[in-house]
């Protein structure tokens, strides 16, 4: 089965990005920091994908090495800054679940911010150090796709790339689970633990649950395919350093043909990047249509009308639909003509 055509890819990728950025900064202002940092990386992610699908569409020209660097790092970086961001979510799940002090005064609410940067951002920093004892070359460009990292199959791989995923979807799990056990226990108590002293109401709660559930079980069965289909291929033992970067400055460009007719690379490929706009669309269907959404919608769409001089003194009705000021305007015009008439001499 061919892959879907590259300009459906930067259509969907697009919406991704803005699934992703129009709630972020209502989920800013609320300093919900795990979910920050999953749209965050899920719709930069998106937005890069999306424009390589436009650059390099029927093409593999390397015309932006800086910008392949960077984007290549973005890409190692995102092997684990999903998974980290969920397990973010899980923790302060955890946390709100056994009432612990940290979520409700102000230095432990600062101490938690601080830790779930350190993990959203620094895990994934950690991988893009990591990953480059592996990295075959600088990056590889695909026809269709753009640069790639360029990740050699030897031992080492498995610790310093393959395995993360799994790795923080396995602690997540963890958290999860004595999550769910404790709100169990406390099931008669649940709207009392699930305080706005948390920031977390109770239907938040359930949908960031539902979110970080649906990543954990997307994650593990996952990355535990990749493992095995690399170990199928086979990992080759570790020469040297040299070795393993003796190409690393010579750019491979890679015609769609070759490397969509390989079923390892091809399924590694587009893997990789739908899954990012699979991430995009979970997420706004948890979070797109809730009841603080629409509100931020609704007060984002009068500011706007606000701009073109929408207000109450000119006749519009803040709150009211499109058809209701039009249908009074409708009408208090047909008074006028009619109050006009009526003073007419005949």
């Amino acid at each position: 089965m061919p892959p879907p055509p590259n300009q459906l890819y930067t259509v969907f990728s697009f919406i991704g990005f803005v699934m992703c950025a129009i709630p972020m900064c209502w989920h800013l202002k609320a300093r919900n920091i795990g979910t920050c940092l999953f749209m965050g990386w899920t719709g930069l992610g998106c937005l890069i994908q999306c424009i390589n699908s436009i650059i390099w569409n029927k093409n593999m020209v390397n015309r932006a090495p800086v910008y392949c660097d960077i984007v290549t790092r973005i890409q190692v970086g995102l092997n684990a800054a999903i998974p980290a961001s969920s397990l973010c979510i899980q923790r302060r799940l955890y946390k709100i679940s056994t009432v612990q002090t940290s979520m409700v005064t102000r230095a432990g609410k600062r101490r938690e911010v601080i830790i779930d940067l350190l993990i959203g951002l620094g895990i994934p920093i950690l991988q893009m150090a990591a990953q480059y004892v592996v990295s075959g070359r600088r990056y590889v460009i695909l026809e269709d796709f753009g640069p790639f990292h360029h990740t050699v199959l030897r031992l080492p791989t498995l610790p310093l790339f393959s395995a993360w995923p799994v790795a923080i979807g396995c602690v997540s799990l963890v958290y999860c689970v004595r999550t769910i056990y404790h709100l169990y226990k406390r099931q008669h108590q649940l709207n009392e633990i699930i305080s706005s002293k948390c920031g977390v109401n109770r239907s938040l709660y359930i949908r960031l649950m539902m979110l970080a559930g649906v990543e954990i079980l997307g994650t593990i069965p996952l990355g535990s395919v990749f493992i095995a289909r690399g170990i199928e291929k086979g990992f080759g033992p570790w020469v040297s350093w040299a070795d393993v970067h003796s190409n690393y400055f010579k750019i491979m460009q890679v015609p769609s043909s070759v490397w969509k007719h390989d079923s390892f690379s091809a399924l590694g490929v587009e893997m990789f990047r739908w899954l990012l706009v699979l991430c995009a669309f979970v997420f706004f269907a948890f979070f797109g249509f809730a009841d603080e959404a629409r509100q931020n919608y609704r007060h984002a769409y009068w500011s706007v009308a606000g701009l073109f001089n929408y207000s109450t003194s000119s006749g519009t009705f803040i709150g009211s639909s499109h058809a209701y000021v039009g249908q009074r305007a409708s009408i208090d015009s047909w008074a006028h003509v009619f109050s006009v008439l009526r003073h007419y001499p005949n």
